[in-house]
């Protein structure tokens, strides 16, 4: 539900007074997102599915149950993973695709510069 003109009014004078009162927190207010702390989680627990893989693949031949320990930690992170996608929501998820893209933006060059298939 939108915010009526007075309320945006009244949020917008409640900003400019933060500026002027503490330049400093208004910066890190502005800065912060809701999900910074996901975002590492999911870094994390994509780190260590890429680690439970490569411990998985690395030693299937030489022990099954090394390997095994391997898909356990893939799975344990692939778990955690989607619940954290889970927690974030929709909204989550395209602020930090947005952010990936901001950060990366030879990804989006190459989408646009690939030819669409048939």
């Amino acid at each position: 539900m939108p915010l009526s003109e007075n309320e945006q009014k009244i949020l917008s004078e409640i900003e400019k007074h933060l500026q002027q009162s503490d330049p400093r927190l208004a910066r890190e207010v502005g800065e912060t997102t809701v999900y910074r702390h996901a975002l590492g989680s999911v870094r994390w627990n994509a780190l260590g599915f890429l680690v439970g893989l490569g411990l998985m693949v690395g030693t299937l031949q030489f022990h099954f149950l090394l390997a095994f320990a391997g898909f356990l930690v893939m799975l344990v992170s692939a778990l955690a993973l989607e619940r954290n996608m889970r927690l974030m929501g929709r909204a989550g998820v395209n602020q930090v695709t947005r952010a990936f893209r901001a950060a990366n933006p030879n990804i989006r060059r190459r989408q646009e510069d690939e030819p669409e298939s048939p």
